[in-house]
């Protein structure tokens, strides 16, 4: 069986630490259902481009979120397919999650190569989408050129690839902090480089499928490949420092452990700015509250909006009536979530 040779540095125990911390706020942040949808949505749209755009793709941010709300983008076929592409494996990942919890003791290589041909549908030849390489290959950085490093013989793709199904369903590894586990097997593919393409994404979407199946999904709010992408040379130099410390992934881990740190206490800033139901808690002294959807939507309209008047109550809920909506917004002012500012009905309601 495949086992990794790597040292548990205080730089990887440090980063280790700030995900941690940083998964505890974000996992217990109570966010509107506004934000939630929007920062998943967010991290899709940079997951899919980033982890593409560092393949060689051309489109950028916006095109690739226009292609992937099935707007018309005037762009080359094979851009606009790899984005329709990663997505679908994206959401394949998030459906695996919902469909199976046990999945994590069922990764085989059916997983791996239907991954795979998600990955490159309609862009390679139907015959090597899912299939093992059967020739050697290179590994080139996608900006300089440069080889990076040169994969395995294909006659010893499918041994290996075992061997690594081996290590991630181990009981034994169960131990092995999901992070770094992630980071492991995220360098392993890319290594044994069984596809002749799209061996990056499949790698990246497999780490990512362990880091969700392990319990780090963190609400789905996080992208690695805007790390990877953001300076790819320095991607490819982690990479290849393990080839050149003898098999050790030290390095790589220092970097991968860095990489969803830094993205953490991004997405961990920004959760504590707007967690408005944060500072309701605060307010009720810890307590918690159980709001209505109309009162929800309420408080997302004045944090918005900054204010709410009884005139915007028909475009805020059609079809109910003032009274009910009165009867609501009771509630928030008892529990001091919203206060009233003037006594007339051009009196406005603001966050307390």
């Amino acid at each position: 069986m495949y086992q990794p040779k790597f040292t548990i540095t205080n730089k990887i125990l440090k980063n280790i630490g700030i995900i941690e911390a940083c998964r505890e706020v974000i996992d217990n942040a109570p966010l509107l259902p506004y934000y939630e949808k929007q920062f998943r949505e967010n991290a899709l749209v940079r997951t899919v481009h980033y982890g593409t755009h560092i393949e060689g793709n051309e489109l950028n941010l916006i095109q690739a979120e226009q292609v992937m709300q099935g707007e018309e983008v005037v762009a080359r076929d094979r851009d606009i397919q790899e984005v329709i592409n990663y997505r679908k494996a994206m959401e394949y990942i998030d459906k695996s999650q919902v469909d199976n919890s046990k999945l994590k003791d069922q990764i085989d290589e059916n997983l791996i190569k239907h991954l795979h041909i998600l990955t490159v549908d309609r862009i390679l030849d139907p015959k090597k989408c899912g299939e093992y390489r059967k020739t050697q290959v290179v590994v080139k950085n996608n900006r300089t050129l440069e080889v990076a490093f040169r994969p395995p013989g294909s006659e010893s793709v499918s041994r290996q690839i075992k061997e690594l199904i081996a290590f991630i369903n181990a009981s034994q590894n169960k131990d092995i902090h999901p992070v770094l586990k992630s980071g492991i097997v995220h360098y392993e593919l890319v290594r044994i480089h069984p596809f002749v393409d799209g061996n990056g994404r499949v790698a990246r979407a497999l780490s990512t499928l362990i880091l969700f199946l392990e319990g780090y999904d963190i609400r789905k709010f996080f992208s690695l490949e805007e790390y990877f992408d953001f300076n790819s040379s320095d991607y490819y130099s982690a990479l290849q420092s393990v080839e050149k410390n003898q098999g050790d992934l030290t390095n790589w881990l220092e970097y991968f452990t860095e990489g969803l740190a830094i993205e953490l206490s991004k997405i961990k800033e920004r959760v504590e700015r707007i967690s408005v139901d944060g500072k309701i808690k605060e307010k009720l002294g810890g307590k918690p509250l159980l709001l209505t959807d109309r009162q929800l939507k309420i408080i997302e309209y004045i944090q918005q909006a900054g204010y709410l008047q009884n005139k915007s109550f028909e475009q805020l809920f059609p079809m109910v009536s003032e009274d009910t909506i009165l009867n609501e917004l009771k509630v928030l002012l008892k529990n001091g979530i919203v206060k009233k500012q003037g006594v007339t009905k051009g009196a406005k309601y603001v966050m307390a």
